[in-house]
Formats: C-alpha cells, structure tokens, sequence
C-alpha cells in the first residue's frame, strides 16, 4: 500500500472513530490558547487544564501576563514543569505581542514564531484551532503514529510536518492530528499499543511488519 492510499485509509477510519474532534486544551481566547500550549511542554494536558482554570482568572489578558511578577508566575505554574523557562517566555511572548503586534495573537507562522516560547506545533495548533487555516499539529501522538502506520520515515517534527502536508488534503489536516492524539491516547499508546484492539491495523506498517 502507497503512503497516499494509507493516508486516505487512516483519515476515513479515525473519522468513524472520532467524528467530534477537538483540541483538548481549556482555552477562552486565543491568548489563552497560546498561553496554555506553551504550557503544555512536556506536559499533560489534564495537568495544564487544573493549572490554566485559575491562573486564567488571575491574568486574563495580555497586559496581565506581560505586567506579571517572575516569581509570582513561575509558583502559578510550577506544576506544569520547567515553569522557570516558561514563565520567562510567556512574559517575553506577551510584551511583544503588545509592542509588535497590538495586543492581538497574530495569524501567520512567520510571526507567531517571533513569540518566545512558540514553535511550529504551537503555531499550527493556533493557525488551525483559532484562524481556521490548514495545520499540522506534530506533537508526540502525531509523530508516534505517523510513524508507526508508515506515512513518515523522519523524526525532526518539520521534516513529519512536511511528509503529512504532502498526503493529507488542507481540509482534513488538523482534524486528523486531533484525531491521533485522540487514539494515540486510546489505542496507539507509546509503551503498550493495544494492537489486537486497533482499527488501523489492517494499514499500520509496523503492525503488519512484525506480524510477518
């Protein structure tokens, strides 16, 4: 089987398994979203929704978190892990949307990675999610089962990025990276994949690799 024609196969089967997909972070505004996804690094996103329902109370906009103490956002967020590193992003991320870009998160890749803090999986989960535009979301779910399924041979998230655009149509491109998380959490788990119980076994290379 062709990638293209796996492709096509994982997109019709996920979608019978998860017709209502959606990102799974708690957000209210496209701020929030940013914020909350910076917070997300290596870490779950259970833990950043327990976090994210009070600190969003505490700073609901960019002037908030811009203005923010240091140390009083680093104990906000300590939960979350590296809270040293992102409580300077996030300050660094807010002013500069103040000072470049008016207060507002923008909508292109090339400035959304001028924001500390935001790389390509945070950009396209905010082009996607908020601005409706084509995105692929590559975050440990979508590489694990891009790879595992034989739509990718590449590691470096760009490099899946780049492979996925190729054979996922524009439309279903961030609907189906949500739809992996999704079963990546389900089914296709990183250390016990439940194989037997799996949908996409019939089209997964690695499945069907080690079955022969």
């Amino acid at each position: 089987m062709k990638k293209k024609e796996r492709a096509d196969s994982a997109i019709a089967i996920l979608k019978k398994l998860y017709p209502s997909v959606c990102c799974t972070l708690d957000y209210d505004s496209p701020l929030h979203l940013l914020i909350a996804t910076q917070l997300a690094a290596q870490c779950t996103d259970a833990r950043v929704n327990i976090v994210t329902k009070t600190l969003f109370e505490k700073y609901p906009d960019v002037s908030a978190f811009a203005n923010a103490d240091y140390d009083e956002l680093c104990e906000d967020i300590r939960s979350t892990g590296f809270f040293r590193n992102k409580s300077k992003n996030i300050i660094s991320c807010c002013q500069k949307l103040i000072s470049d870009y008016g207060g507002e998160v923008p909508n292109t890749m090339d400035k959304l990675l001028t924001l500390a803090g935001t790389g390509r999986k945070t950009a396209n989960l905010i082009l996607g999610d908020i601005f409706g535009k084509p995105a692929v979301v590559v975050d440990t779910h979508c590489t694990r089962l891009s790879k595992r399924l034989g739509l990718t041979e590449n590691s470096a998230p760009e490099k899946i990025e780049a492979d996925l655009k190729k054979l996922i149509s524009p439309c279903e491109q961030l609907d189906f990276c949500h739809r992996l998380v999704a079963h990546g959490r389900a089914i296709c788990t990183a250390r016990s994949p439940k194989c037997k119980e799996c949908a996409l076994c019939e089209i997964c290379k690695e499945y069907n690799k080690e079955r022969k």
